[in-house]
């Protein structure tokens, strides 16, 4: 309804294009700036003295610290780099117009709408868009961390479909199109390092600290061959975008995260023994764990609703079909993920 408000008032006015402004810089666009940080809710708007009109947004083309500091939030909130500079990415999210921002929150109303109103009370959600796992256990909130997720032209599904094991040591069976597309060209050398072999004319990466799959994998009960899983990658979780898999999602500390469901179900000694064997072994969950793979570009954090780009231009379709005005979609720019996991 805020954005709806603002929209409605006219008074939203984009920040125009040009280079990138940098804290402590002086720059004609700067009152633009805060304007926008304003109508995003991270600049208080004065309160008038004595019922008068308010005041006029500061005329002030320096870019104070005071700015800086709700342009880091602003970045901080959408996933973005932190460092202050409006440019790319910020100047898009700063742009997008009450009237877009009222959009995305409406369809993501749409999608929560079709999700069942009392979910399991011990899940595990992750948000594709945001490139967040949250676990819930006895409807409390006990866990967050950051996952990977599909690249743009990769996406990870949305789906539901429960944990029913953990596997220690996992191997790869590589899906024939990466192995057919990243695999084919590699040297023998190469694939001898990273122990890889074909059987049954796949490719097959051997368990191993270099496996793609990390040292373990939580597998789903899914029929399109999705699961969680752990990396040898670990630099990239600490990147603000993280749309970087094939499709399948990277856990941070998913060894950690798999030995605490191990120990609360009660094979904390199988799980341990099963990964000193350095072997692939399957350890049964005795109580399956729902996921759900989620897509909402905007949601509540617990705080406020927090927005995140359309990495996979999907909130269009919703938007079509809820009869909504057409937006312009703000979509990261995506560096090149330089490895082949799943």
């Amino acid at each position: 309804m805020h954005y709806l408000e603002v929209a409605g008032t006219g008074q939203f006015q984009a920040v125009p294009q040009g280079k990138s402004i940098k804290p402590g810089a002086n720059d004609a666009r700067v009152p633009a700036v805060a304007a926008a940080l304003r109508i995003a809710g991270y600049l208080d708007v004065p309160a008038p003295p004595n019922g008068a009109a308010p005041p006029r947004a500061a005329a002030s083309t320096h870019y104070s610290p005071q700015l800086v500091a709700a342009v880091k939030q602003l970045q901080s909130d959408f996933g973005f780099k932190t460092d202050g500079v409006v440019g790319g990415d910020t100047l898009d999210a700063l742009n997008a117009s009450p009237g877009y921002r009222a959009r995305q929150t409406a369809i993501a109303m749409e999608r929560l709408r079709w999700l069942q109103r009392n979910p399991p009370a011990t899940r595990i959600d992750v948000n594709t868009a945001s490139a967040v796992l949250d676990f819930w256990r006895d409807g409390q909130h006990v866990d967050q961390r950051k996952v990977i997720v599909g690249e743009g032209d990769k996406p990870t599904p949305q789906l539901q479909a429960p944990i029913f094991r953990l596997v220690a040591n996992p191997t790869w069976t590589v899906p024939k199109g990466i192995g057919e597309n990243e695999l084919a060209d590699k040297s023998p050398q190469w694939l001898q390092q990273n122990n890889f072999a074909m059987k049954d004319g796949l490719y097959v990466q051997e368990s191993g600290p270099k496996n793609s799959l990390g040292l373990v994998k939580f597998d789903m009960d899914d029929k399109q061959a999705i699961y969680l899983h752990d990396t040898p990658e670990k630099a990239w979780f600490g990147k603000p975008e993280r749309h970087r898999s094939h499709g399948c999602v990277r856990v941070e500390n998913a060894l950690q995260f798999a030995g605490a469901i191990a120990s609360e179900q009660g094979i904390a000694d199988e799980f341990q023994k099963a990964l000193a064997s350095q072997q692939e072994t399957f350890v049964k969950l005795p109580k399956p764990i729902p996921v759900r793979l989620l897509y909402h570009t905007a949601y509540w954090d617990g705080h406020q609703v927090q927005f995140r780009p359309d990495i996979y231009d999907w909130d269009t379709n919703v938007a079509r079909a809820l009869k909504l005005e057409p937006g312009r979609p703000i979509r990261q720019k995506q560096p090149e993920s330089g490895d082949i996991g799943p």
